[in-house]
């Protein structure tokens, strides 16, 4: 009984002695431990680009397999990112992306127009575009919409016109880079002029997803329609005077070009409270460490209220940052370059296209996203918003901008990385250090 006795005492003497903390001056913490695992290093940089002679393969480090069946090559050359998408991207979000080489293209004498709407990205619910080209002297004639038109010109010059619902009159003539607008149902024309040999091209942008160009109202088609004697009676005129006009809508047409002297093919002074168009190719860029941008939205375009634009170039190595935008959805038209874009639509939901020049991309609001230049020559497109006034939120600034160990607490990174981060948008970022 003795020696169960001294047991029992020396097992309650060690258990006391274990119970007692130790002192904080001669123990550590524990290491800190994420409460997920911590983000993955592995590289994923598009694994080929469109001018390579390789066969492309669906193999991003150990995940895919090589393809046994037929093979689009020219198409998975320019896709590298949805061929391999890098490990980041998980989840299906809607397609974004749009080349107008695939949009049916519509052939008149004198020029052409191509055009996307839903019918060719579902997603794309609030903006639609169409690329239309005109030979020098080629008109797009006389016509109105429902939704407002907005317009940027890829190349050439040209002469547009409108007439207010007041009786007001413009005339203006842009160029490359130039900008016009016209509110929904303003009459208005626009015709290719002769300073260059071919003529121009143009992107039209429209503030509704369903536009069609097949469904606008144009003069040639209204009259087709109307009988002669109410023609004659409305401009009370003898019926002759119409004889010779269409019997059917002419929508593009060659014609005489327009002088040069802007003064001498007006009917009366303009005298429009605001100016239709803006020379957006006069104005200077803002430079940003990996590029540049210009913004026009209606604090310097005031006719513009329903349409705004960003220009953006990014050099070879950089980025528009990460950003996303509010209350908007961005469709953005590539001018020149290559791109790649991620957009992350919350719920565990990324995926990343590639975009060539002539492509459209869509980005629902507020979806999180970059375009990176991917190329090796300047990036340029189109940032294009359903709004009067352009927004944009940047990740980096919201993060240097919020206390640091709020910060911290998500991201588990330093004081110095997050002193780095800059207060101010920067907009198009440089390649990485």
């Amino acid at each position: 009984m003795h020696s169960w006795s001294r047991i029992l005492s020396t097992l309650a003497l060690l258990s006391s002695a274990v119970a007692v903390p130790a002192s904080s001056a001669v123990t550590s913490a524990p290491a800190a431990t994420p409460t997920v695992p911590y983000a993955s290093d592995d590289p994923n940089y598009p694994l080929w680009n469109e001018d390579e002679d390789i066969i492309p393969e669906p193999i991003r480090g150990s995940l895919g397999a090589s393809i046994l069946g037929p093979q689009n090559i020219p198409l998975e050359l320019q896709n590298p990112d949805i061929l391999a998408p890098p490990t980041t991207d998980e989840g299906s979000v809607p397609n974004f992306k749009w080349p107008f080489s695939l949009s049916t293209n519509r052939l008149q004498t004198g020029g052409w127009a191509r055009q996307q709407n839903v019918n060719d990205m579902s997603v794309a619910t609030a903006l639609a575009g169409v690329d239309m080209r005109l030979e020098a002297g080629a008109i797009r004639e006389m016509h109105w919409h429902n939704d407002a038109e907005w317009a940027y010109v890829i190349s050439g010059d040209l002469r547009v016109s409108t007439v207010t619902p007041d009786g007001d009159v413009y005339l203006g003539d842009v160029s490359q880079g130039d900008l016009w607008y016209f509110p929904p149902g303003y009459p208005h024309s626009i015709q290719a002029k002769n300073t260059t040999a071919a003529g121009a091209e143009f992107l039209l942008i429209f503030d509704s997803g369903s536009f069609s160009e097949d469904s606008t109202f144009l003069l040639t088609d209204w009259l087709a329609h109307v009988p002669k004697e109410v023609i004659a009676k409305n401009f009370q005129l003898d019926m002759s005077a119409f004889d010779d006009i269409p019997s059917r809508e002419l929508y593009i047409f060659p014609s005489t070009p327009p002088p040069e002297n802007i003064e001498s093919d007006m009917v009366v002074p303009n005298d429009t409270p605001m100016p239709f168009t803006f020379a957006m190719s006069q104005v200077n860029a803002t430079q940003a460490p990996g590029g540049s941008y210009k913004v026009v939205d209606q604090r310097s375009f005031a006719v513009s209220t329903t349409i705004c634009t960003a220009e953006v170039t990014v050099e070879v190595g950089g980025m528009r940052e990460l950003h996303w935008h509010p209350t908007e959805p961005e469709w953005t038209y590539f001018v020149s370059g290559q791109a790649r874009i991620t957009v992350y639509a919350s719920s565990a939901t990324a995926t990343t296209m590639d975009f060539q020049a002539g492509d459209i991309a869509y980005i629902p609001a507020p979806y999180g996203h970059y375009v990176e230049n991917t190329g090796n020559s300047t990036l340029l497109f189109l940032e294009i918003f359903k709004s009067g006034l352009f927004q944009d939120i940047s990740l980096t600034q919201w993060l240097a901008l919020t206390p640091h160990e709020l910060v911290k607490a998500h991201l588990d990174i330093s004081d110095a990385t997050i002193d780095s981060f800059s207060r101010v948008k920067q907009e198009v970022v440089g390649p990485a250090h």
